[in-house]
């Protein structure tokens, strides 16, 4: 799928999808400052690279589906519901960042990550609609058929609740569902209790 796409913030939506299991909502309605990408960040709520996803009324409509509690001292976002980033999500960030966004960074009229990048609307932020179209022509391109943003959120579902053996309380945190028998009834294959953190790294295939 990465080889159909044509831009880096293409390639960062289908690696964000893939590694995070985001709704297109959440990943269309990402702040600049939600995004806490390096070690040890002064929100304090995780080691690693994460994501804050939070709820709120965005320009182009995209929207988380739950709403944690988060809030927002000195500049830092805390709360919402919070996702730890691979390091190949970390990558296609700062890509995106030094070509897609750098060039058209004067047109920029939004907060949100992910924007427009041409035509009479460049830099306007990005609406779900138009990643699905994206998805969509990609899927086409790779012979993959119709692909809709909502796949990679099970795939990567049913791949952690695998590799944490069937720990399906620790993937609905992860993955921001209100109770694990969602996950329960929808992705519970086998069992066993490894660490979230290893299997992250297994399905993002981190681990030496």
């Amino acid at each position: 799928m990465l080889d159909a796409v044509r831009t880096t913030r293409d390639r960062m939506i289908v690696t964000w999808l893939s590694d995070s299991g985001m709704r297109i909502g959440e990943l269309c309605g990402l702040w600049f400052c939600d995004l806490h990408l390096r070690k040890d960040h002064r929100c304090g709520e995780r080691k690693g690279p994460h994501v804050h996803i939070v709820k709120r009324v965005n320009p182009n409509r995209a929207s988380a589906k739950t709403g944690f509690p988060s809030a927002v001292v000195d500049g830092v976002v805390s709360g919402g519901t919070i996702r730890r980033a691979s390091l190949a999500m970390v990558a296609s960030y700062h890509e995106y960042l030094a070509e897609d966004y750098y060039r058209i960074r004067a047109l920029a009229q939004t907060d949100l990550v992910l924007v427009q990048l041409v035509g009479k609307r460049a830099g306007e932020a990005l609406s779900t609609h138009g990643a699905r179209q994206m998805l969509e022509r990609a899927g086409r391109r790779a012979g993959l058929g119709l692909i809709k943003p909502h796949a990679f959120r099970h795939t990567w579902a049913t791949a952690l609740t695998e590799a944490t053996g069937g720990n399906t309380k620790a993937v609905a945190d992860e993955g921001g569902w209100m109770s694990a028998r969602t996950v329960e009834a929808t992705y519970a294959h086998l069992a066993g209790d490894p660490t979230l953190e290893a299997a992250l790294k297994q399905i993002w295939g981190e681990n030496a």
